[in-house]
């Protein structure tokens, strides 16, 4: 552990965080943590916890947080992306080369309709691209 802790601490949830502010300044040097606000990342909003007011010092770091947030799980969010088509890859090779009788009776239809909707959404937004650069 660093001899030097941060100033804020965000506790992350779904959709966003609570903020706290670090406080090691004490009589008994704990390290003490007062929440001041809860911050939603999918619609921006930041609401101060209980009566506080922030400062723009919190909210200069609150907004640093949220943008660097949104950009790892975009981040993530493609990182998942091409391990799926990885995946299928290694699916397609399961089934032509391992996959048993019962085994693609229970997996067939799901993959193939999972397939099909992929493959639908793809096909339109792909044409929408077209249509775009027309």
């Amino acid at each position: 552990m660093s001899a030097q802790l941060p100033d804020y601490y965000f506790r992350v949830r779904d959709n966003g965080a609570f903020v706290f502010r670090v406080d090691t300044e004490n009589r008994q040097r704990r390290i003490e943590m007062d929440q001041i606000a809860v911050i939603n990342i999918r619609n921006g909003e930041v609401r101060p916890h209980g009566d506080r007011t922030l400062s723009d010092e919190d909210m200069a770091r609150i907004r640093d947080w949220m943008e660097q947030r949104t950009e790892l799980l975009a981040r993530r969010d493609m990182d998942d992306i091409h391990r799926a088509v990885d995946y299928l890859n290694t699916t397609t090779h399961w089934v032509q080369s391992k996959a048993n009788e019962d085994q693609l009776e229970d997996i067939t239809d799901d993959l193939l309709l999972a397939m099909h909707d992929l493959r639908s959404v793809l096909v339109r937004k792909k044409a929408d691209r077209l249509m775009k650069g027309r």
